[in-house]
């Protein structure tokens, strides 16, 4: 899948904004070779199994000029600085606790000239503020993830869905989420066509608060 799937499923980019995708790949590869932080398969499907997966999340919602967003546990930089490209008026904190992955995520953001993201080499846990949403990709089972943003979800929401946590997993997570009666759980194939996200889904667990 080339870059071009990408302009195909988000048709009103701007031209910077193509420009960027567009070397989203070349900038992997080269920081690839020195840091290792995407898989040698998946560097050769980056715009599939790493950019469009991520954007799926903006298929779900949209977020509105002036929001903050934190994606925990980034990695390489996924989902946020796919979702940073797309919205450039929506301010991005990218956390990893592993030094050499926000190392690469700095040099991307840096050639991508993103001026809407923040990295942080932290524990999630040691992270001030609060924040609009909070994006991952299944970097733990729900009850573990839900405990580390504890009380980091403003409480006051101004989108049309309520604040809370977008996480992008796959399989079966009926178990993981069975203690969350508000979770939503959305099939990724209602938004994409390809095959490899035959068993992806998106999880929306929006804030609960006793009032």
């Amino acid at each position: 899948m080339t870059v071009e799937t990408i302009f195909e499923y988000f048709p009103n980019l701007s031209e910077n904004q193509k420009e960027q995708f567009k070397k989203l790949e070349e900038l992997y590869k080269d920081w690839n070779q020195k840091i290792n932080v995407v898989s040698r398969k998946d560097i050769d499907e980056l715009y599939l199994r790493h950019v469009l997966h991520s954007l799926a999340i903006a298929k779900f919602t949209s977020f509105n000029n002036g929001a903050s967003i934190l994606d925990v546990g980034t990695g390489g930089g996924f989902p946020g600085i796919p979702l940073a490209i797309l919205f450039p008026e929506v301010h991005f904190t990218l956390v990893d606790s592993i030094g050499k992955k926000i190392k690469v995520v700095n040099e991307v953001v840096e050639g991508l000239q993103l001026t809407n993201v923040t990295t942080v080499n932290k524990r999630v846990e040691e992270i001030p503020g609060q924040f609009d949403f909070i994006v991952s990709r299944a970097v733990a089972a729900m009850p573990t993830f839900v405990h580390w943003v504890k009380g980091k979800i403003k409480k006051e929401s101004v989108h049309e869905i309520r604040n809370g946590i977008l996480y992008l997993k796959g399989g079966d997570l009926l178990e993981e989420l069975k203690d969350y009666k508000t979770a939503k759980i959305y099939d990724l194939t209602d938004y994409f066509k390809e095959d490899f996200f035959e068993t992806k889904k998106m999880v929306y667990l929006p804030l609960k608060f006793k009032g």
